[in-house]
């Protein structure tokens, strides 16, 4: 069994799909693994580093030659996968609706396209998860971004020049990076609120200190689709929402909008109109922005000053914590792939419940039901 780990070539990609624990991991169950040179350079892991965990360093075509498994971060283009095995596997995010191109490809190239980011929600896939450990980081980083921008202190600090008050941040979307933009912004000392679509996430806002702010007069909305995302909210939902949402965040210094919904462009939160209530000198940080985004104007790697308020966002946001964003990824694809080893076959055997989730394309053809348009 080869395993074949690329250099990431997509713009602005600092992460990389194996580290040299995992290489370790896998040459315990027999896997030979193969790096190209330089691969983990931007993650701050060495050429040296993978050779002392078993790892071989060559070049990317040497790698791919005879590979039975290929690990990325971001789906690699067709051409730099010739010489694999036939039907060999590539695990990575694929972007699938976003790039349906690219998975036509890998049908047509006799590749089985195995999409990490459609990973059923389930207990048992909870290291999986691709989704889950890179917003986890996703929602730390957009707090520390937006402190950055800032021109002020976080915290309340009482001094002997007297007192400068705590900033107030509002994180719109109590998902895995939602939670994680609270329980950041409440240790640097903010005084957080919090909204979601769905209801039972008031507890969870509650239970890390900050203020649940939510739409009451609006019975049976509980906002919540399968497998745990937010769906599409009523007309009538999202008039009660809107006017809620102005009046808090005219208050608010930071805000953190983190929504999104499989499959469809990102929900917009936020309107210029709004934009335009808020202090001068607060910033709004849209973790959404490189799938449209939820606030009116944000652009991806930029900071766009709109009624003095500062609005920014990153293209690819774990993609700023690359050790850290590695770490967690090649975590999540060894135990995804151990978790099937079949140790006779010397390789991984898929389940239906999980494979035929994150499988895209085998024999030639798209076979996913959420591409072909009978599933979600």
């Amino acid at each position: 069994m080869r395993i074949a780990v690329l250099k990431e070539r997509a713009h602005g990609e600092t992460r990389v799909a194996i580290i040299p624990e995992t290489v370790k991991k896998f040459t315990a169950l027999g896997a030979a693994v193969a790096v190209e040179t330089g691969a983990g350079l931007s993650a701050s892991v060495s050429d040296q580093a993978y050779a002392e965990a078993g790892a071989e360093l060559t070049t990317a075509a040497e790698a791919v030659a005879g590979a039975d498994i290929v690990l990325a971060v971001q789906a690699p283009d067709v051409a730099l996968l010739h010489g694999a095995k036939p039907g060999a596997w590539v695990a990575a995010a694929f972007d699938p609706f976003g790039q349906p191109g690219r998975v036509d490809a890998y049908a047509k190239g006799g590749l089985e396209a195995l999409a990490m980011e459609f990973m059923p929600r389930i207990t048992r896939a909870q290291s999986m998860d691709i989704l889950s450990s890179q917003s986890n980081l996703a929602g730390y980083k957009a707090v520390l971004a937006a402190a950055d921008q800032y021109g002020r202190a976080f915290p309340m600090m009482m001094t002997a020049a007297g007192t400068i008050t705590a900033a107030r941040a509002f994180i719109m979307g109590v998902g895995v990076a939602g939670l994680q933009a609270i329980a950041t912004a409440r240790r640097l000392g903010a005084q957080v609120s919090a909204t979601d679509v769905r209801s039972a996430t008031k507890e969870q806002i509650q239970s890390l200190g900050a203020k649940p702010i939510f739409v009451e007069n609006v019975a049976g909305i509980e906002g919540e689709g399968s497998g745990g995302y937010a769906t599409e909210m009523s007309e009538e939902y999202r008039r009660a929402q809107a006017e809620l949402v102005s009046s808090h965040i005219a208050k608010q210094d930071i805000v953190i909008t983190t929504a999104l919904i499989p499959g469809r462009a990102a929900p917009r939160l936020i309107s210029d109109a709004q934009i335009a209530t808020m202090k001068p000198g607060s910033v709004i940080f849209d973790l959404a922005v490189a799938q449209g985004g939820n606030v009116e104007g944000s652009v991806p790697d930029q900071v766009v000053v709109k009624h003095g308020v500062r609005i920014m966002g990153f293209s690819n946001t774990p993609a700023h914590l690359p050790a850290d964003a590695s770490a967690l990824f090649s975590r999540n694809l060894f135990n995804f792939l151990s978790a099937f080893w079949d140790a006779e076959a010397q390789r991984p055997v898929l389940d239906e419940e999980i494979g035929g989730a994150v499988r895209l394309t085998q024999g030639g053809k798209v076979v996913n039901e959420r591409l072909l348009g009978s599933g979600e």
